[in-house]
């Protein structure tokens, strides 16, 4: 069953914040270390992050970077995902080491893993090493996606997969080639927040994607955010001079919150 949540519920938790959500703080006890491992030869390193105050097994969460690589960023929001209680695992997929230089390098690597297979392999098997932590209950599981990684957890939304969390996509890209086929296959819950004025996305592209997960009855909550652009909640996303990208602090506080609601009642 799709759901639209209307802005203003969701702003209506919102103080005047100071700095972007991806800067707040964590305890000291949370801790964050390179992880490295191999799928078919080549060789990835994704990162893991935990509070070492906590014991006992806790649920876990995935994180899928935007096109730029695994950078400062989602390595940020495994720690804050951490910090809320998770262990959460910030995939790589490019490998280890491949971070773009530019839009057009990034343009690059995320289309040449862009087929939702080669995707899926690539997620499934940073899936099996979260689920594998000794600190996290596998039947427990949830995903992010920011961009690019927004992409990788819809494909595994309708790939079918089954997590308790669920899977929420930021500014993600929603034109998948498996929507139609895959929206009968949705198990997983799917929280979306989207840039009401995202250029990258166009308005034929998410109508339609709301339009055939919702005929499908498929688990969606879709959220769009008036005002707000592609990489709405990333800090200085404008920085990079491509028209269209910029940071907006309603949208990022709005989404940050809505993410914590989404996981804590999923994981009940």
């Amino acid at each position: 069953m799709r759901k639209y949540l209307p802005l203003f519920f969701l702003l209506g938790f919102l103080a005047c914040a100071t700095v972007p959500s991806a800067d707040l703080p964590v305890k000291s006890s949370v801790e964050g270390k390179p992880f490295e491992y191999k799928l078919d030869g080549k060789t990835y390193e994704g990162y893991l992050a935990s509070d070492s105050s906590q014991a006992g097994k806790r649920p876990g969460i995935l994180v899928i970077h935007e096109w730029w690589g695994l950078n400062d960023y989602p390595k940020q929001r495994a720690k804050q995902l951490a910090d809320m209680g998770y262990v959460a695992f910030a995939m790589d997929i490019y490998g280890k080491g491949i971070m773009a230089k530019d839009h057009n390098e990034a343009g690059k690597l995320s289309s040449a893993n862009g087929d939702a297979k080669v995707l899926l392999k690539k997620i499934n098997k940073a899936l099996e090493i979260l689920k594998s932590n000794p600190n996290v209950d596998s039947t427990k599981i949830g995903a992010i996606g920011y961009c690019f990684g927004g992409k990788g957890v819809i494909e595994l939304a309708l790939d079918g997969s089954q997590l308790k969390g669920g899977v929420v996509s930021f500014h993600g890209l929603l034109g998948s080639q498996n929507l139609v086929s895959g929206s009968k296959k949705v198990k997983t819950k799917i929280l979306v927040h989207h840039g009401a004025d995202d250029p990258f996305m166009p308005k034929e592209t998410v109508t339609n994607f709301v339009k055939v997960l919702t005929d499908a009855k498929a688990p969606l909550t879709f959220v769009a955010h008036p005002g707000a652009v592609h990489g709405f909640t990333r800090p200085g996303s404008e920085k990079h001079g491509l028209p269209g990208l910029a940071y907006n602090e309603k949208a990022d506080y709005a989404s940050f919150e809505s993410m914590k609601n989404f996981f804590a009642e999923n994981f009940k």
